[in-house]
């Protein structure tokens, strides 16, 4: 029972947080996810400790202290990954396949450019330092993460979810997440004294492309010849039932392969955007994205230890890994993107920039296998928190002169007038 009322206790809080914070941000012109991640800074662990914090009767639950703290930990983790869930598969709603199949080529040379500057700046830059191979190669693999939820969001909240340049960052993400992947192992193999066999590098690149190729042009067909089945089901609102079903058990299925769960979520949302004129799974599912995205975002912020900005072991290093991370994206992934104009380079590198939790899970990887000292993680979870907080406003920065109209009016060649944006979202229906 306490433990039912603490976690609630603390979902609240985050929630209160989380809307005030992005209500400050918003009247600011500044993305709401700046402030919810703010805001969980201040309420977690390392500050206020208000959130993330076992009480009493949580340790007198779980029976110690350590038990508490990873009970806590779980039950966030959970709350956090819906919430990232929902968010992908809300922006697969708006992205239809044949948006990505038009930049495929363009988000591929994106990706494989953005995980080959970064990775070459990292590991060069850590053996220059003096440091073991092993800690070059785990540092330069965070490196290429990319965290597509930060910029998905701020996408979203500027409405350009539709321009060419979002369709390719979106694209690129997918292909970007397989390839870290792939990069994750291989490293992960070496740190544990493993061999490294072509064979195991080919199943594991080969389940990733199969899962997403297959669900994608399956996914596709089956909604396109079964959904007018949907509505003849007893279950209330059985369409949005369906949608949620599908986008949970592609999220599990995703991550039991070893790719990210966001992965199979942004997948479900681009097949049920086949169906989005004829259901509103947009409007159906606001009210949960509304509840749990921000809980992601708040989360995330508290497991920000802000103390490790005043380590001065840390700081020059990691600084430095920063500023080559952002680097490598920018004009790796500009690079990927030449031809469409400075700005949307610009975009489309600063776009790929956030490492966020993903760069967090190599550390974490890295740290446990011990090929990664105390030193080093610090290091990777600095740069992960500075390359989530500078896109927002960059971003912002970036599409400040381009309106919503304007992007649907650049891209209306390529797309039907019944899927018309109106101010950069779907049309009410």
């Amino acid at each position: 029972m306490h433990v039912a009322a603490d976690i609630l206790t603390d979902i609240f809080l985050m929630f209160l947080a989380a809307k005030v914070a992005g209500e400050v941000f918003e009247r600011l012109r500044q993305p709401a996810v700046i402030g919810e991640l703010l805001a969980g800074m201040v309420l977690g662990p390392y500050a206020l400790g208000w959130i993330g914090v076992p009480t009493e009767g949580m340790v007198e639950a779980f029976n110690g202290q350590a038990a508490a703290q990873e009970g806590i930990a779980a039950i966030y983790e959970v709350l956090a990954e819906l919430g990232v869930i929902i968010l992908l598969f809300v922006v697969g709603l708006e992205t239809r396949l044949s948006d990505i199949l038009r930049v495929g080529a363009r988000a591929g040379v994106v990706a494989v450019a953005g995980i080959v500057v970064p990775f070459a700046l990292g590991f060069v830059y850590i053996q220059a330092i003096g440091r073991p191979t092993i800690e070059a190669l785990f540092v330069a693999t965070a490196l290429v993460a990319t965290s597509i939820g930060i910029t998905a969001r701020v996408l979203a909240d500027l409405g350009h979810l539709q321009s060419r340049e979002a369709r390719i960052i979106l694209g690129a993400a997918v292909i970007d997440d397989i390839l870290a992947m792939i990069v994750l192992a291989t490293v992960s193999a070496i740190g544990e004294g493993g061999e490294v066999s072509v064979g195991t590098i080919a199943v594991i690149a080969a389940q990733a492309i199969g899962f997403t190729v297959f669900v994608a042009l399956a996914g596709r067909h089956a909604v396109r010849r079964w959904s007018v089945h949907l509505d003849s089901l007893r279950i209330r609102n059985a369409p949005f039932v369906v949608a949620m079903l599908v986008m949970l058990g592609l999220a599990a299925l995703a991550a039991q392969i070893g790719l990210a769960a966001i992965i199979g979520a942004f997948l479900a949302g681009m097949v049920f955007a086949e169906l989005r004129e004829q259901h509103e799974l947009e409007h159906r599912a606001l009210p949960i994205y509304e509840l749990l995205v921000p809980l992601f975002f708040v989360i995330t912020g508290s497991h920000v230890d802000w103390r490790l900005f005043f380590d001065g072991s840390v700081l020059g290093v990691a600084l430095t890994v920063t500023a080559l991370a952002v680097v490598g994206k920018v004009v790796g992934c500009g690079a990927g993107a030449w031809g469409l104009g400075r700005r949307q380079m610009a975009i489309v590198g600063v776009g790929m920039t956030p490492r966020g939790e993903v760069g967090l899970i190599v550390a974490n990887v890295g740290q446990s296998i011990g090929a990664i000292p105390d030193v080093m993680f610090s290091t990777v979870v600095i740069m992960s928190v500075l390359t989530t907080l500078v896109v927002p406003p960059i971003l912002t920065l970036l599409y400040g002169g381009r309106s919503p109209e304007a992007e649907a009016a650049g891209d209306a060649i390529d797309t039907p007038a019944e899927f018309a944006v109106q101010d950069g979202r779907l049309p009410d229906l």
